[in-house]
């Protein structure tokens, strides 16, 4: 009953994914600096801190299977987000034995998460000539933006979960 939980919460950050910019005021999106929401990815990291035990490994095989459907729906590769995806998971899934899981200890995976999966993305998509950026406008026009937004959707999953605690 867990995992039909667990997809569904995926299925509906999947799908607002696709319109959350839409849903932003305008005067929130500054200039230049371009967001991209991984929502997807944020909630598989905390499946994989929170959910899976040291031998299971349900958050990779979620992240294999959303990274594809987010190639799927939102991009025209095929295999780009579900390989960064699993990898990233995996890599967060093996690391995070040797810390304690807290509030500060998701808040550095997800900004590493955040990280490696958008400059894993951004360069594969350079290699293929699809993006042509510099580094520096990137790390300050997209990966510091995503970051700080992607934190900000993790602190409002925090306070939503302790507004639940203290309703109960």
């Amino acid at each position: 009953m867990k995992r039909l939980y667990i997809t569904l919460i995926l299925f509906l950050l999947l799908i607002l994914e696709g319109v959350a910019l839409e849903i932003l005021p305008n005067k929130w999106l500054i200039g230049s600096f371009l967001i991209v929401p991984h929502w997807v990815l944020v909630w598989l990291i905390i499946i994989a801190l929170f959910y899976d035990k040291q031998e299971t490994h349900h958050a990779v095989v979620f992240a294999a299977i959303f990274g594809f459907l987010i190639d799927t729906v939102y991009t025209g590769i095929l295999g780009v987000y579900m390989f960064t995806y699993a990898v990233t998971i995996y890599l967060i899934h093996g690391v995070s034995r040797f810390l304690q899981v807290n509030f500060f200890s998701t808040m550095l995976f997800v900004i590493l998460g955040v990280a490696i999966v958008d400059i894993s993305i951004e360069s594969i998509y350079y290699v293929m000539g699809i993006i042509q950026i510099s580094w520096q406008d990137y790390v300050v026009h997209r990966l510091f933006p995503t970051i700080v937004a992607n934190l900000l959707f993790l602190f409002s999953l925090s306070i939503g979960d302790e507004a639940n605690k203290k309703m109960e």
